[in-house]
C-alpha cells in the first residue's frame, strides 16, 4: 500500500511588530506611518491584542496618521506583569519611549476605551482626544438575563477547564444579546477565538491579578477636557451601553455615533464605516475637516454625527 505524503504546511507568519523595555518585561507594539504625522494610538480589547486593528491600520495610515497600536501588558505578545502595575502608566511610558512630537488621539475598543480614559485622567498632557468603543464608566451590569446567562456559562466553562466553551461564551458577548453565533461573519469569530487563546496560553489558573485600578474614575470624568467620541454598535449589549451613556452625560466635550448591524467589536466587523467614522473626527479634531474627501465604503450603516447629517447625541 502507498502511503500518501500530506505537506507539512508552513506555520502562518507572526506579525510584524516592535518592542520596548519596560520597566517590567518587554511590551509589544505595532507602529506604522509616516514618522511625521499625528499620532492615534488603537487600544485593543480585553482577551485581544493589537491584530484586532489589522483591518484598520492600512486605512488610518491612507490618510497620512502615524498609528501605534500597542499589546497590553499579559495581552497578545507583551510580557505578563510580575509585580503590580496599571495599564495607563505601561501606554505612557511607552507614548515617553516614542518621543511623539504631539499629543495623540487615544481610540479605544471595550478594555482598551477604558485605558483610554485613565490616560486621560492620569497623564492628560500625552492626550489630544478619546475615541470610545463598547465601554465607559463603571462596569456592565449583568441583572438582564441573556448577561446572567453568558456569564454563567462562561464561568461553568472555566470551572471544568473547557477553553472552546469559555471562548464560545467570550465570543457570544460579541455578538449581543439579539444575535447567535451564526449571525457573526465566520473570520471574526476565528479572529477573536484565536487572540483570546493567544492571551489566555500566557497565564496559568492560579496567577493573581497584579493590575491596579484608577482611583475615582466616575467621579473625575467631568475633568476630561478634550473631544471625546463614542462608537457604538447598535446590537451591543444594553449594559455595555449604558456605561458609554454615563461617560457621554459628564465629559463637557462628548459625542456619539452608533453603528448599525454591529455588535461590541463595531471596528471588526465595520472596519470601512468605523474608520469613516474615526477620520472625519480626527480631522475635526486637527482642524483639517477641507482635507480630502475619504470615500470608504459603507459595510455597516452608519447613524449619527459626522459628515452623515444626523444630530449629535451626548453632552454638549
Amino acid at each position: 500500500m502507498t502511503e500518501t505524503v500530506h505537506p507539512v504546511q508552513p506555520a502562518p507568519p507572526a506579525p510584524a511588530f516592535d518592542t520596548f523595555a519596560s520597566e517590567d518585561g518587554l511590551l509589544v507594539y505595532r507602529d506604522e506611518g509616516p514618522r511625521s504625522g499625528r499620532p492615534l494610538v488603537l487600544l485593543h480589547a480585553g482577551f485581544a491584542d493589537h491584530t484586532e486593528f489589522d483591518n484598520l491600520v492600512p486605512r488610518l495610515v491612507e490618510h497620512g496618521y502615524r498609528v501605534v497600536a500597542p499589546d497590553a501588558r499579559g495581552h497578545g505578545w507583551s510580557a505578563n506583569a510580575s509585580r503590580p502595575f496599571r495599564q495607563t502608566d505601561d501606554l505612557a511610558a511607552l507614548l515617553d519611549h516614542l518621543d511623539l512630537a504631539t499629543p495623540a488621539v487615544l481610540v479605544g475598543v471595550s478594555m482598551g476605551a477604558l485605558i483610554a480614559i485613565d490616560t486621560a485622567l492620569e497623564h492628560p498632557s500625552l492626550v489630544a482626544a478619546l475615541v470610545v468603543s463598547g465601554r465607559g464608566l463603571g462596569e456592565p451590569g449583568i441583572e438582564d438575563p441573556w448577561s446572567a446567562a453568558r456569564q454563567e456559562a462562561q464561568a461553568k466553562a472555566l470551572a471544568v477547564g473547557d477553553m472552546s466553551g469559555w471562548l464560545d461564551g467570550l465570543v457570544h458577548w460579541a455578538a449581543g444579546p439579539t444575535r447567535t453565533l451564526e449571525d457573526l461573519d465566520a473570520e471574526v469569530v476565528r479572529h477573536l477565538r484565536e487572540m483570546a487563546t493567544r492571551t489566555l496560553v500566557k497565564h496559568t489558573p492560579d496567577e493573581p491579578d497584579r493590575t491596579v485600578a484608577v482611583s475615582d474614575v466616575p467621579a473625575r470624568a467631568e475633568g476630561i477636557a478634550v473631544p471625546v467620541l463614542a462608537v457604538n454598535g447598535t446590537l451591543d449589549s444594553p449594559a455595555c451601553l449604558e456605561t458609554v451613556t454615563a461617560l457621554m452625560g459628564v465629559v463637557p466635550h462628548g459625542r456619539t455615533v452608533a453603528i448599525e448591524e454591529a455588535g461590541h467589536h463595531a471596528s471588526l466587523e465595520c472596519p470601512e464605516r468605523f474608520a469613516r467614522v474615526l477620520v472625519d473626527f480626527l480631522d475635526e479634531v486637527h482642524g483639517e475637516a477641507d482635507r480630502g474627501r475619504h470615500g470608504a465604503g459603507s459595510d455597516c450603516r452608519p447613524s449619527g454625527p459626522l459628515g452623515v447629517g444626523a444630530p449629535v447625541v451626548g453632552a454638549p
